[in-house]
């Protein structure tokens, strides 16, 4: 692995401005949500010697509870468009001395992945849920049967109104692409992965889990709400 991630191909440049200067603060700004992190990675359902994706990685929060769940023997592979955050995941790894965490500086669309992945894991990454490449690129890198656990943010019903302005104005700070935010899952649906959804924190918080079987299934996800206490 090279000792500073590689700058990306031009493009995205909103997104890498959006976390370039987050990226010293984005770990504390994200601390309070922890929880939805070690759930989401717990429905991934890894077992040792997996290959597991991980989309938007960010400055690697999540590489440690995939990469403990996947063992010495599996493989992890972060893409993030980023090289800001990379520079601290890349810190992350190089501390730990993780020989089987690969990361990847580049637009998920671009992003050279493992042949047949065993898990694909979006947290936080609405952009990346929302771009029809980028979904296309990691599903055609999951086997048949692969897991895909998917959070992020999402507005609660209109008469919360209040709560959809809390969602507005993280967004701000999160995202460059705000369509599809009704159900932000769905494109992931649309491609053949059967999915259910969980809600929290009063519907503006979802956790969606699923398998993929490389076709369209042509059913809706099933939603189950439930208003998990803020941490």
């Amino acid at each position: 692995m090279d000792k500073e991630p590689a700058r990306p191909a031009p493009g995205h440049e909103a997104t890498r401005t959006l976390y370039g200067w987050r990226a010293t603060s984005y770990e504390l700004q994200l601390a309070p949500y922890e929880f939805i992190r070690r759930m989401a990675v717990g429905q991934l359902k890894l077992r040792s010697g997996d290959c597991v994706l991980d989309l938007g990685c960010g400055t690697g929060m999540s590489l440690p509870l995939l990469r403990e769940a996947v063992g010495s023997a599996g493989r992890v592979v972060g893409v993030d468009v980023s090289a800001d955050m990379l520079v601290l995941a890349l810190s992350r790894v190089q501390r730990e001395g993780w020989t089987n965490v690969e990361l990847r500086c580049a637009a998920v669309e671009d992003a050279a992945l493992p042949q047949r992945a065993d898990a694909a894991f979006f947290h936080f990454t609405h952009d990346v849920l929302q771009s029809p490449s980028a979904l296309d690129r990691v599903l055609a890198h999951l086997r048949p049967g692969a897991r895909v656990v998917a959070t992020g943010l999402k507005w609660t019903a209109p008469g919360l109104a209040p709560m959809n302005l809390l969602v507005g104005m993280h967004m701000a700070q999160s995202l460059t692409r705000y369509e599809g935010l009704a159900a932000p899952w769905q494109p992931l649906q649309e491609r053949g992965v059967q999915m259910e959804v969980d809600t929290l924190m009063m519907g503006t918080i979802f956790v969606a889990r699923g398998t993929y079987m490389r076709a369209p299934v042509g059913q809706g996800s099933r939603t189950r709400r439930g208003d998990s206490p803020a941490p």
